[in-house]
Protein backbone atom coordinates (compact mmCIF):
# COMPACT_ATOMS: atom_id res chain seq x y z
CA UNK A 1 0.00 0.00 0.00
CA UNK A 2 1.17 3.57 -1.00
CA UNK A 3 2.71 5.46 2.29
CA UNK A 4 0.04 7.93 3.36
CA UNK A 5 0.16 11.04 5.94
CA UNK A 6 -2.36 10.75 8.40
CA UNK A 7 -4.04 13.98 7.44
CA UNK A 8 -7.84 13.18 6.23
CA UNK A 9 -10.67 14.79 7.72
CA UNK A 10 -11.13 13.01 11.66
CA UNK A 11 -14.35 11.02 12.27
CA UNK A 12 -15.00 9.24 15.58
CA UNK A 13 -16.64 5.97 15.66
CA UNK A 14 -20.40 6.27 16.78
CA UNK A 15 -20.45 3.13 19.13
CA UNK A 16 -16.63 4.11 21.57
CA UNK A 17 -14.46 6.88 21.23
CA UNK A 18 -11.92 6.17 18.73
CA UNK A 19 -11.11 8.12 15.54
CA UNK A 20 -10.05 7.19 11.94
CA UNK A 21 -6.08 8.31 12.86
CA UNK A 22 -5.23 5.33 14.35
CA UNK A 23 -2.77 4.54 12.51
CA UNK A 24 -2.56 0.40 12.32
CA UNK A 25 1.09 0.07 10.35
CA UNK A 26 3.77 2.75 10.93
CA UNK A 27 7.00 4.23 8.76
CA UNK A 28 9.79 3.88 11.16
CA UNK A 29 12.35 6.30 9.75
CA UNK A 30 13.28 9.44 11.00
CA UNK A 31 12.47 11.26 7.52
CA UNK A 32 8.68 9.99 7.55
CA UNK A 33 8.31 10.93 11.24
CA UNK A 34 4.12 10.62 11.20
CA UNK A 35 3.97 8.58 7.70
CA UNK A 36 1.53 5.46 8.01
CA UNK A 37 0.37 2.33 5.86
CA UNK A 38 -2.74 2.13 7.01
CA UNK A 39 -5.16 3.03 9.51
CA UNK A 40 -8.46 1.49 11.51
CA UNK A 41 -10.79 0.78 8.95
CA UNK A 42 -14.83 1.98 9.73
CA UNK A 43 -18.16 0.66 8.65
CA UNK A 44 -21.06 2.17 8.39
CA UNK A 45 -19.90 4.63 10.98
CA UNK A 46 -18.95 1.80 13.46
CA UNK A 47 -14.83 0.71 13.87
CA UNK A 48 -12.91 -2.38 13.74
CA UNK A 49 -12.11 -3.10 17.04
CA UNK A 50 -16.21 -2.32 18.35
CA UNK A 51 -17.02 -4.64 14.97
CA UNK A 52 -14.88 -7.75 16.61
CA UNK A 53 -16.13 -7.17 20.25
CA UNK A 54 -19.98 -7.56 18.62
CA UNK A 55 -18.46 -10.78 16.94
CA UNK A 56 -16.48 -12.00 19.94
CA UNK A 57 -20.00 -12.20 21.64
CA UNK A 58 -20.60 -15.20 18.94
CA UNK A 59 -17.60 -17.38 19.12
CA UNK A 60 -17.86 -20.62 21.42
CA UNK A 61 -15.34 -19.67 24.12
CA UNK A 62 -16.23 -23.05 25.23
CA UNK A 63 -14.99 -24.46 22.16
CA UNK A 64 -11.77 -22.23 22.73
CA UNK A 65 -11.10 -23.23 26.46
CA UNK A 66 -11.01 -27.39 24.62
CA UNK A 67 -8.39 -25.70 22.47
CA UNK A 68 -6.19 -24.28 25.10
CA UNK A 69 -6.32 -27.85 26.71
CA UNK A 70 -5.04 -29.73 23.91
CA UNK A 71 -2.55 -27.13 23.84
CA UNK A 72 -1.52 -27.43 27.34
CA UNK A 73 -1.56 -31.15 26.73
CA UNK A 74 0.72 -31.45 24.06
CA UNK A 75 3.57 -28.84 25.93
CA UNK A 76 3.32 -30.26 29.35
CA UNK A 77 6.36 -31.12 30.13
CA UNK A 78 7.16 -33.79 32.78
CA UNK A 79 10.99 -33.19 32.75
CA UNK A 80 10.24 -30.50 35.05
CA UNK A 81 11.18 -28.13 32.38
CA UNK A 82 9.58 -24.75 31.66
CA UNK A 83 6.88 -25.64 29.43
CA UNK A 84 5.54 -22.25 28.48
CA UNK A 85 6.96 -18.94 28.48
CA UNK A 86 5.51 -15.87 29.83
CA UNK A 87 6.49 -12.18 29.04
CA UNK A 88 5.15 -10.47 31.84
CA UNK A 89 5.37 -7.23 33.00
CA UNK A 90 4.29 -7.21 36.57
CA UNK A 91 0.96 -6.12 35.21
CA UNK A 92 -2.41 -7.32 35.86
CA UNK A 93 -2.62 -8.95 32.32
CA UNK A 94 0.60 -10.80 32.04
CA UNK A 95 -0.49 -11.79 36.11
CA UNK A 96 -3.70 -13.02 34.40
CA UNK A 97 -1.92 -15.37 31.72
CA UNK A 98 0.82 -16.80 34.08
CA UNK A 99 -1.65 -17.57 36.79
CA UNK A 100 -4.48 -19.67 34.01
CA UNK A 101 -1.81 -21.22 32.53
CA UNK A 102 -0.58 -22.55 35.79
CA UNK A 103 -3.36 -22.61 38.57
CA UNK A 104 -5.89 -23.67 35.82
CA UNK A 105 -3.79 -26.02 33.06
CA UNK A 106 -1.12 -27.38 35.18
CA UNK A 107 1.28 -25.83 33.83
CA UNK A 108 5.12 -24.97 34.51
CA UNK A 109 5.68 -21.32 33.87
CA UNK A 110 8.46 -19.10 33.76
CA UNK A 111 7.72 -15.48 33.49
CA UNK A 112 10.35 -12.94 32.11
CA UNK A 113 10.14 -9.33 32.21
CA UNK A 114 11.90 -6.89 30.48
CA UNK A 115 13.40 -4.36 32.73
CA UNK A 116 10.98 -1.28 32.42
CA UNK A 117 13.23 2.49 31.59
CA UNK A 118 12.33 4.33 34.66
CA UNK A 119 10.62 1.74 36.99
CA UNK A 120 7.59 3.29 39.56
CA UNK A 121 7.28 2.08 42.92
CA UNK A 122 3.84 0.56 42.49
CA UNK A 123 5.54 -1.56 39.42
CA UNK A 124 8.85 -2.45 41.29
CA UNK A 125 6.17 -4.18 43.98
CA UNK A 126 3.86 -5.23 41.74
CA UNK A 127 7.05 -7.45 40.03
CA UNK A 128 8.22 -8.57 43.48
CA UNK A 129 4.30 -9.99 44.35
CA UNK A 130 3.79 -11.32 40.83
CA UNK A 131 6.81 -13.56 41.92
CA UNK A 132 5.93 -14.13 45.64
CA UNK A 133 2.56 -14.93 44.28
CA UNK A 134 4.29 -18.56 43.03
CA UNK A 135 6.14 -17.50 39.86
CA UNK A 136 9.85 -18.20 38.45
CA UNK A 137 10.87 -14.85 36.53
CA UNK A 138 13.86 -13.91 35.12
CA UNK A 139 14.25 -10.65 34.88
CA UNK A 140 16.24 -9.13 31.22
CA UNK A 141 18.10 -5.79 32.09
CA UNK A 142 19.59 -4.14 28.74
CA UNK A 143 22.28 -2.17 29.33
CA UNK A 144 20.87 1.21 30.58
CA UNK A 145 23.24 3.43 29.07
CA UNK A 146 21.91 2.09 26.00
CA UNK A 147 18.38 2.03 26.21
CA UNK A 148 18.70 6.04 27.43
CA UNK A 149 20.46 6.68 24.28
CA UNK A 150 17.65 4.46 22.15
CA UNK A 151 14.84 5.47 23.91
CA UNK A 152 16.04 9.35 23.39
CA UNK A 153 16.78 8.97 19.45
CA UNK A 154 13.36 6.92 19.12
CA UNK A 155 11.35 10.21 20.90
CA UNK A 156 12.95 12.59 18.53
CA UNK A 157 12.88 10.18 15.02
CA UNK A 158 9.85 8.86 15.42
CA UNK A 159 8.09 10.41 18.08
CA UNK A 160 7.62 6.90 19.83
CA UNK A 161 9.78 6.55 23.24
CA UNK A 162 8.54 3.28 23.48
CA UNK A 163 9.53 1.83 20.34
CA UNK A 164 13.50 0.17 21.08
CA UNK A 165 11.32 -1.54 24.87
CA UNK A 166 8.30 -2.93 22.52
CA UNK A 167 11.25 -4.61 20.14
CA UNK A 168 12.86 -6.11 23.42
CA UNK A 169 9.34 -7.36 24.89
CA UNK A 170 8.67 -8.97 21.44
CA UNK A 171 11.82 -11.36 21.35
CA UNK A 172 12.06 -11.87 24.99
CA UNK A 173 9.47 -14.52 25.06
CA UNK A 174 10.76 -16.52 22.04
CA UNK A 175 14.00 -16.03 23.30
CA UNK A 176 13.88 -17.46 26.49
CA UNK A 177 11.91 -20.58 24.58
CA UNK A 178 15.12 -21.31 22.50
CA UNK A 179 17.04 -21.22 26.06
CA UNK A 180 14.90 -23.46 28.28
CA UNK A 181 13.92 -25.84 25.95
CA UNK A 182 10.27 -24.96 26.54
CA UNK A 183 7.74 -25.10 22.73
CA UNK A 184 5.05 -22.44 24.32
CA UNK A 185 5.41 -18.76 24.57
CA UNK A 186 2.28 -16.80 25.75
CA UNK A 187 1.50 -13.30 25.39
CA UNK A 188 -1.74 -11.59 26.43
CA UNK A 189 -3.83 -10.00 23.84
CA UNK A 190 -3.33 -9.37 19.95
CA UNK A 191 -3.23 -5.86 19.47
CA UNK A 192 -5.94 -6.61 16.78
CA UNK A 193 -8.53 -6.05 19.81
CA UNK A 194 -7.76 -2.52 19.49
CA UNK A 195 -8.48 -2.00 15.91
CA UNK A 196 -6.25 -3.69 13.53
CA UNK A 197 -7.75 -6.01 10.78
CA UNK A 198 -10.64 -8.08 12.27
CA UNK A 199 -9.49 -11.58 10.55
CA UNK A 200 -6.42 -10.96 12.34
CA UNK A 201 -7.77 -12.20 16.11
CA UNK A 202 -9.03 -15.17 13.98
CA UNK A 203 -5.36 -16.63 14.52
CA UNK A 204 -4.12 -18.31 17.72
CA UNK A 205 -0.58 -16.99 16.90
CA UNK A 206 1.61 -14.65 16.58
CA UNK A 207 2.57 -13.76 12.85
CA UNK A 208 6.71 -15.13 13.07
CA UNK A 209 7.70 -11.42 11.33
CA UNK A 210 6.80 -9.55 14.85
CA UNK A 211 9.84 -11.30 16.73
CA UNK A 212 12.04 -12.63 13.76
CA UNK A 213 12.32 -9.68 11.55
CA UNK A 214 14.93 -7.68 13.41
CA UNK A 215 17.78 -10.64 13.25
CA UNK A 216 20.66 -8.75 12.03
CA UNK A 217 22.81 -10.65 13.87
CA UNK A 218 22.85 -13.83 10.99
CA UNK A 219 25.35 -13.39 8.39
CA UNK A 220 22.23 -14.18 5.65
CA UNK A 221 21.22 -10.53 6.60
CA UNK A 222 22.73 -7.52 5.95
CA UNK A 223 23.54 -5.18 8.89
CA UNK A 224 22.79 -2.02 6.97
CA UNK A 225 19.43 -3.27 6.01
CA UNK A 226 18.33 -3.13 9.97
CA UNK A 227 16.79 0.31 11.66
CA UNK A 228 15.96 0.87 15.10
CA UNK A 229 14.84 3.89 16.74
CA UNK A 230 14.10 5.27 13.64
CA UNK A 231 18.05 5.50 12.80
CA UNK A 232 19.93 2.88 10.38
CA UNK A 233 22.21 0.67 12.05
CA UNK A 234 24.98 1.12 10.37
CA UNK A 235 24.76 5.11 11.10
CA UNK A 236 24.58 4.20 14.15
CA UNK A 237 27.62 2.32 14.55
CA UNK A 238 29.74 4.67 12.58
CA UNK A 239 29.08 7.56 14.19
CA UNK A 240 30.14 5.86 17.24
CA UNK A 241 27.04 6.29 19.24
CA UNK A 242 26.41 2.75 19.95
CA UNK A 243 28.33 -0.11 19.11
CA UNK A 244 26.97 -2.95 17.58
CA UNK A 245 27.90 -5.58 19.92
CA UNK A 246 25.93 -3.07 21.97
CA UNK A 247 22.36 -4.00 20.39
CA UNK A 248 22.86 -7.57 20.54
CA UNK A 249 20.22 -7.98 22.93
CA UNK A 250 17.84 -6.47 20.77
CA UNK A 251 18.36 -8.85 17.98
CA UNK A 252 15.50 -11.36 16.76
CA UNK A 253 16.11 -14.95 17.02
CA UNK A 254 16.27 -16.92 13.56
CA UNK A 255 13.17 -18.10 12.27
CA UNK A 256 14.58 -21.14 11.02
CA UNK A 257 15.67 -21.65 14.62
CA UNK A 258 12.21 -21.31 15.38
CA UNK A 259 11.25 -23.46 13.58
CA UNK A 260 13.64 -25.89 13.69
CA UNK A 261 12.51 -26.04 17.46
CA UNK A 262 8.65 -25.80 16.92
CA UNK A 263 8.09 -23.05 19.08
CA UNK A 264 5.01 -21.57 19.08
CA UNK A 265 3.91 -18.07 20.32
CA UNK A 266 0.26 -17.84 20.70
CA UNK A 267 -2.32 -15.18 22.31
CA UNK A 268 -4.06 -15.72 25.12
CA UNK A 269 -7.01 -13.63 23.53
CA UNK A 270 -7.80 -15.67 21.44
CA UNK A 271 -8.82 -18.56 23.92
CA UNK A 272 -10.26 -16.40 26.41
CA UNK A 273 -12.88 -13.09 25.80
CA UNK A 274 -10.24 -10.41 26.32
CA UNK A 275 -11.77 -7.93 29.10
CA UNK A 276 -8.96 -5.91 30.77
CA UNK A 277 -11.03 -4.90 33.97
CA UNK A 278 -12.02 -8.45 34.15
CA UNK A 279 -8.26 -9.23 34.32
CA UNK A 280 -7.41 -6.70 36.59
CA UNK A 281 -10.27 -8.00 39.23
CA UNK A 282 -8.81 -11.49 38.52
CA UNK A 283 -5.48 -10.45 39.01
CA UNK A 284 -6.09 -8.48 41.97
CA UNK A 285 -8.19 -11.61 43.79
CA UNK A 286 -5.58 -14.34 42.64
CA UNK A 287 -2.13 -12.71 42.60
CA UNK A 288 -2.67 -9.06 45.35
CA UNK A 289 -2.09 -7.13 42.10
CA UNK A 290 -2.10 -3.44 43.36
CA UNK A 291 -3.57 -0.16 41.24
CA UNK A 292 -1.65 3.28 41.12
CA UNK A 293 -2.93 5.03 43.91
CA UNK A 294 -3.95 7.40 42.17
CA UNK A 295 -5.20 8.14 38.36
CA UNK A 296 -2.22 8.76 35.45
CA UNK A 297 -1.86 11.74 33.94
CA UNK A 298 -3.65 12.25 30.82
CA UNK A 299 -6.58 9.60 31.88
CA UNK A 300 -9.06 8.86 34.52
CA UNK A 301 -7.07 4.82 34.80
CA UNK A 302 -5.62 3.36 38.05
CA UNK A 303 -4.62 -0.27 36.75
CA UNK A 304 -3.33 -0.36 33.30
CA UNK A 305 -0.20 0.81 32.43
CA UNK A 306 1.48 2.03 35.85
CA UNK A 307 5.19 0.07 35.87
CA UNK A 308 7.03 2.41 33.77
CA UNK A 309 7.29 6.71 33.86
CA UNK A 310 7.71 6.67 30.40
CA UNK A 311 4.20 4.73 29.94
CA UNK A 312 3.25 8.89 30.67
CA UNK A 313 5.02 10.30 27.69
CA UNK A 314 4.45 7.33 25.18
CA UNK A 315 0.63 7.94 25.34
CA UNK A 316 0.96 11.50 24.98
CA UNK A 317 2.88 11.28 22.29
CA UNK A 318 0.24 8.93 20.43
CA UNK A 319 -2.29 12.03 21.71
CA UNK A 320 0.14 14.65 19.55
CA UNK A 321 0.51 12.38 16.54
CA UNK A 322 -3.37 10.80 16.31
CA UNK A 323 -4.89 13.14 18.54
CA UNK A 324 -5.88 9.99 21.17
CA UNK A 325 -4.02 9.80 24.45
CA UNK A 326 -4.39 7.42 27.40
CA UNK A 327 -8.00 8.44 27.90
CA UNK A 328 -9.04 7.57 25.04
CA UNK A 329 -7.81 4.43 24.33
CA UNK A 330 -9.07 3.49 28.38
CA UNK A 331 -12.26 5.46 27.05
CA UNK A 332 -12.33 3.06 24.18
CA UNK A 333 -12.46 -0.68 26.44
CA UNK A 334 -14.58 -0.09 29.00
CA UNK A 335 -17.59 1.12 26.70
CA UNK A 336 -16.96 -1.44 24.56
CA UNK A 337 -16.92 -3.98 27.57
CA UNK A 338 -20.19 -1.90 29.09
CA UNK A 339 -18.27 -1.09 31.90
CA UNK A 340 -19.19 2.71 31.05
CA UNK A 341 -21.57 4.16 27.96
CA UNK A 342 -19.92 6.27 25.40
CA UNK A 343 -21.36 9.56 26.78
CA UNK A 344 -19.29 8.63 30.18
CA UNK A 345 -16.56 8.12 28.39
CA UNK A 346 -16.23 11.03 25.53
CA UNK A 347 -16.67 12.98 28.81
CA UNK A 348 -13.87 11.19 30.46
CA UNK A 349 -11.65 12.14 26.77
CA UNK A 350 -12.75 15.57 26.67
CA UNK A 351 -11.62 16.13 30.60
CA UNK A 352 -7.90 14.32 30.76
CA UNK A 353 -6.96 13.89 27.16
CA UNK A 354 -4.72 16.25 26.55
CA UNK A 355 -3.04 16.54 29.97
CA UNK A 356 0.67 16.74 30.06
CA UNK A 357 2.76 14.16 31.31
CA UNK A 358 3.77 16.43 34.51
CA UNK A 359 4.04 13.92 37.32
CA UNK A 360 7.19 12.32 36.53
CA UNK A 361 8.09 15.10 34.08
CA UNK A 362 11.98 15.34 36.38
CA UNK A 363 12.73 11.88 35.43
CA UNK A 364 11.51 11.42 32.31
CA UNK A 365 13.55 14.63 31.44
CA UNK A 366 16.88 13.27 33.31
CA UNK A 367 16.16 10.01 31.54
CA UNK A 368 16.14 11.50 28.42
CA UNK A 369 18.96 13.93 29.22
CA UNK A 370 16.98 16.83 27.88
CA UNK A 371 16.34 20.40 28.82
CA UNK A 372 12.29 21.40 29.15
CA UNK A 373 12.68 23.25 26.35
CA UNK A 374 14.45 20.50 23.90
CA UNK A 375 11.77 18.04 25.23
CA UNK A 376 9.03 20.40 24.38
CA UNK A 377 10.27 21.64 20.33
CA UNK A 378 10.17 17.96 19.93
CA UNK A 379 7.05 17.35 20.76
CA UNK A 380 5.77 20.20 18.77
CA UNK A 381 7.57 19.19 15.67
CA UNK A 382 4.99 16.35 15.55
CA UNK A 383 1.87 17.77 15.87
CA UNK A 384 -0.11 17.96 12.46
CA UNK A 385 -2.32 21.09 11.04
CA UNK A 386 -5.21 19.22 10.17
CA UNK A 387 -5.05 17.88 14.42
CA UNK A 388 -3.44 21.03 16.61
CA UNK A 389 -4.27 24.65 16.22
CA UNK A 390 -2.50 27.49 18.30
CA UNK A 391 -3.94 30.52 20.20
CA UNK A 392 -2.25 33.03 22.48
CA UNK A 393 -4.68 32.53 25.07
CA UNK A 394 -5.30 28.82 25.17
CA UNK A 395 -1.49 27.19 23.83
CA UNK A 396 -2.15 24.29 21.48
CA UNK A 397 -5.62 22.73 21.55
CA UNK A 398 -7.42 20.11 19.40
CA UNK A 399 -9.54 20.97 16.43
CA UNK A 400 -11.72 18.00 16.94
CA UNK A 401 -12.75 16.43 20.16
CA UNK A 402 -15.09 13.25 20.31
CA UNK A 403 -19.15 14.69 21.32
Amino acid sequence: METIKSNFPVVFCTKCVLSNQKPITLIESRHQKNSIKDTVKFTQGVCDACKWNEEKNLINWKQRDEELKALCDEHRRIDGGYDVIVPASGGKDSRYVAHLLKFKYNMNPLTVTWRPHIPTEVGIRNLSSMIDSGFDNQLISPNGDIQKKLTRLAFENLGHPFQPFILGQRVVGPKAALATGAKLVFYGENVAEYGNRIEENYTPTMNSKLYTSFNFLSPKNKFSDFFLAGVNLEELVDNKTLRAQDLAIYASPDIEQIEENFIEVHYMSYYKKWVPQDNYYYAVQHTGFEPNPSRRDGSYGKYAGIDDMIEDLHYFMQLVKFGMGRATWDACQEIRTEKITREEGASLVRKYDTEAPKTYIFEILNYLQMTETEFWAVIDSYREGHLWDWEKEKGWFLKNQVR
